[in-house]
């Protein structure tokens, strides 16, 4: 499936601790470098990744509308794990009591909250390995180990 849809600004990167996510661990060194990713993600990143991303996202028009009008996008957060060597990501998400909260009016199934959630997470791993592969070049002498988990 493709969604034919301009790419949204990137997202403002937040000054936040990435350990206070629940979905995050971050050990060692605090500087996040986001100003960095924030200026690589304006650079190009983000538009390169959101094109290839819409073009294969399983989301159609009407759930995009829903992550447009919640603003999801917005609240994405990405940081540097200098100890792991990777960028990490935050990606976010409709909460599991969406029904109890009337979170938006379009929401009617678990399967388009599952699929939102899902689709928004695979954008943020996106990100994080263009990132990484085609526009961070900093240094690091840390090997990480093959076991670590993803975000």
């Amino acid at each position: 499936m493709s969604l034919n849809v301009e790419a949204p600004d990137p997202p403002e990167l937040r000054d936040i601790d990435p350990n206070e996510y629940e979905d995050a661990e971050i050990v060692g060194e605090t500087d996040y470098k986001r100003e960095e990713i924030s200026e690589l993600l304006q650079e190009g990143a983000w538009e390169e990744v959101w094109e290839v991303w819409a073009e294969d996202t399983d989301l159609d028009g009407s759930e995009y509308a829903i992550v447009e009008d919640l603003e999801l996008v917005r609240e994405f957060d990405f940081f540097w794990d200098s100890f792991a060597d990777r960028v990490g990501y935050h990606a976010p998400g409709i909460p599991e009591d969406w029904q109890e909260r009337e979170y938006h009016p379009d929401l009617e199934t678990w399967g388009t909250v599952s699929s939102i959630n899902a689709e928004l997470t695979e954008f943020g791993q996106m990100v994080c390995e263009v990132l990484k592969e085609e526009y961070i070049d900093w240094e690091s002498d840390y090997e990480p180990p093959d076991d670590l988990p993803e975000f």
